[in-house]
């Protein structure tokens, strides 16, 4: 299906070339890559590729201002904020259509997520004026001890393709607010979400030089430079674990400020007192969401096995109800994955446990293109040596395993290297406080099949990461504390 004018009209709206010291420029190599539709497979634009030169002159742009920067008022950093929030509530249609056509999520997916990244400018437009330190009295008397909390400084930040506007706004807002710049490197898959959103703050009145956009197909190449420049104070990058660690690595000859939000396997465990009902929708939402592509979904569903065979059916029976298709077509819930070398992952991971004796009881394959589509799959007697319970799987497939008693269903939940998010349920109070507490997560959904919320702090453990987005602590992240020793009287 070819696009239509007004999506023509929202991609022809958006620049294409990289977002230095306040311009818009072509890559200095003067290349260009495409920039792909997942439901056709069709080429929606071209964008500038850049490189080494580019991230080095964005480098230079935020480094020239960090010193302004940092001394601009908070209350203006703030309002900032906030008017950038105010134009990306007024603009959420296009830029919800914007981004499905570029990432593949329904329509009403990308709504949801324009407003959750909004919430993240409007959280820190309220934090940016209550950074504060302390002044106390020394323990001895004769002195005063002064804390102070001040900009990290530059800000290279990593953005993944999943949430193309969230994972960036989540990470400049609270940069914004802190007082330091930016040079943002979104995925190539996605990049013009990131470009919109730089067009947005523009507009919003952020000062040429505090955010500088370098889309490139060569992240390694184009950020490596940045990363040995001892100009730059901050890494934030949001992605998988094995991209993670080469990062980790590279930052660490400087011993940069790093934080990390890696790959996830959820785990989603079903108690035998749960409410069926409330669960199921629980697990619906869990991981279809985004069309399981979050590292936030729930990878791998541990149910009591005294339900599982009501649960895995009701379950089933939802998935296999849901519209796929184009995301931008009315009533569709599941659109196709990012490209295919994502759907093939699924393929692979499916075929595994299926050959291992589980079962398809909906879905279970690709669907014809073109476009990258896979049907909504439940699988169930999913055996403990399956690869879909051990690797994140970023697609709409619900692996099903059982359990007996508390004690295995928390030892199977935490049996993983991933520590990002878990789900549970359960109408015991005793039990969930045991399970919350044995559970081996940065996040936990109790009851509820979603977590994200600007207000609370999101991060994990283990090789999920560490660091965290949002909530109070959130602008921790991009403030460096100073303490002043300071001696009064003789």
């Amino acid at each position: 299906m070819a696009i239509d004018s007004h999506e023509q009209a929202v991609i022809d709206a958006v620049p294409k070339e990289l977002f230095i010291g306040g311009e818009w420029r072509p890559a200095a190599s003067g290349k260009a890559f495409a920039v792909e539709d997942p439901a056709t497979g069709a080429s929606l634009c071209d964008v500038a590729d850049g490189d080494a030169t580019d991230a080095i002159a964005a480098l230079d742009a935020a480094a020239s201002v960090q010193e302004s920067w940092a001394e601009h008022p908070p209350r203006e950093r703030g309002e900032i904020l906030r008017r950038t929030y105010e134009l990306l509530t007024e603009r959420m249609d296009d830029l919800a259509l914007l981004m499905t056509l570029e990432m593949g999520k329904p329509v009403d997916d990308s709504r949801a997520e324009i407003k959750y990244a909004a919430e993240f400018f409007r959280w820190f437009s309220e934090e940016a004026v209550r950074i504060d330190g302390r002044y106390t009295v020394e323990p001895g008397g004769s002195g005063r001890l002064l804390i102070l909390r001040q900009a990290v400084g530059p800000c290279l930040f990593i953005t993944p393709w999943n949430f193309p506007t969230a994972m960036g706004t989540r990470k400049i807002g609270p940069a914004v607010a802190a007082g330091c710049t930016i040079i943002v490197k979104p995925a190539a898959l996605t990049p013009l979400s990131m470009l919109a959103l730089a067009q947005i703050l523009t507009e919003a009145g952020l000062p040429p030089g505090v955010l500088n956009i370098v889309t490139s197909t060569n992240a390694g190449a184009t950020t490596g430079p940045v990363l040995e420049d001892p100009r730059l104070r901050k890494l934030s990058f949001t992605g998988s674990t094995e991209v993670g660690r080469r990062l980790i690595a590279a930052a660490a000859p400087r011993v940069l400020r790093v934080s990390m939000e890696l790959g996830g396997n959820a785990p989603f465990l079903v108690f035998e007192d749960a409410d069926l009902d409330a669960a199921v929708d629980g697990a619906v939402l869990a991981k279809m969401r985004n069309i399981g592509e979050a590292c936030t979904a729930a990878n791998r569903f541990h149910v009591h096995q005294s339900i599982a065979d009501e649960f895995a059916a009701r379950l089933a029976e939802r998935l296999g109800a849901m519209r796929v298709g184009r995301g931008t077509e009315a009533d569709v819930q599941v659109g196709p994955l990012v490209e295919e070398k994502q759907r093939q992952k699924v393929v692979e991971l499916v075929d595994d446990a299926r050959e291992r004796g589980a079962k398809a009881l909906v879905g279970g394959e690709a669907l014809d293109g073109p476009g990258y589509f896979y049907a909504p799959t439940v699988l169930r007697d999913v055996p403990s040596d399956a690869r879909v319970l051990r690797e994140e799987i970023f697609g709409p497939v619900a692996p099903i395993a059982t359990f007996m008693s508390d004690d295995e269903a928390l030892r199977a939940a935490n049996d993983t290297e991933f520590g990002l998010v878990s789900y549970a349920y359960t109408r015991d109070l005793d039990r969930a406080f045991r399970v919350i507490e044995g559970l081996e997560t940065g996040m936990v959904g109790l009851n509820r099949g979603l977590v994200s919320n600007p207000a609370g702090p999101f991060g994990g453990v283990k090789q999920s990461g560490f660091g965290r987005e949002g909530g109070h602590e959130g602008i921790n992240e991009y403030l460096e504390v100073k303490y002043v020793a300071a001696q009064i009287g003789g």
